[in-house]
Order: structure tokens, then sequence, then C-alpha cells
């Protein structure tokens, strides 16, 4: 289930980021949260299953309500499980934003996870 995220979950949120590899230094780290904190375009999401939070989704929402998924990331011990796939299906049956978009970084995880429309990089 997804769960947003609030200041009483830094320390859980801060350690799945870790797990992203542009996350693994502190100060990023600590830049990445405090985004997600104090800009009002930066949602992030907590995946709990049972008793444990074991994923991660960072969205970056513009003015038109289009939600770019800048963070996805899952505890290795449950990668391959779907989770990724669950939490961003889930995101986009929120119905809270008018699409779904990815980064670079995230792109090739979200179209393998959901259809969206997505801005074609330059090449």
């Amino acid at each position: 289930m997804l769960i947003r995220y609030k200041k009483a979950f830094e320390k859980i949120a801060m350690g799945l980021l870790s797990f992203m590899p542009n996350e693994k230094d502190i100060k990023k780290l600590t830049g990445t949260i405090h985004s997600y904190e104090n800009d009002d375009q930066w949602v992030l999401y907590l995946w709990k299953k049972n008793d444990e939070y074991i994923g991660i989704v960072g969205l970056l929402v513009d003015d038109q309500n289009i939600a770019t998924v800048q963070h996805v990331s899952v505890v290795p011990s449950y990668r391959g499980e779907g989770v990724a796939k669950q939490m961003l299906q889930e995101v986009v049956e929120l119905g809270q934003y008018q699409d779904v978009h990815a980064t670079d970084e995230t792109r090739q995880l979200v179209q393998k996870c959901i259809d969206c429309t997505e801005e074609k990089a330059d090449d």
C-alpha cells in the first residue's frame, strides 16, 4: 500500500532512496529528502507490505499536474517480486495526476511497469 511521506518517515525514506545509484552520497541524499519535505511539487510515497516499508517512489509534479517519476527503489530482498510495478500502478490509480512520465534514469523501469505517455529523449 502507498503511504504519503511525512517527516516521521525520514530515516526509512533515506534508507530506501540510498539503494538508488545516484543517491549514495549523503549530501545528495539529504538534499533529495529536503526537496520532498519542503517543495510542494515533490511528492514521495513509501510502499508498505505487512508491517515493513519495502519500496519508495518519488514524483515531481508540474503545474499541469503531470507527475514525473524521479525515484523508484525497492529493498533488494524484495526485487523481482513486482513491487515497483505495484507501486507505479497504484500511483496511476490514485487519479491525482493528469499523466505519469519518467526521467531518463527511471524510463526503463517505468516503461516496464506501467503504460504511460513519456517524453522522447533527444538523440
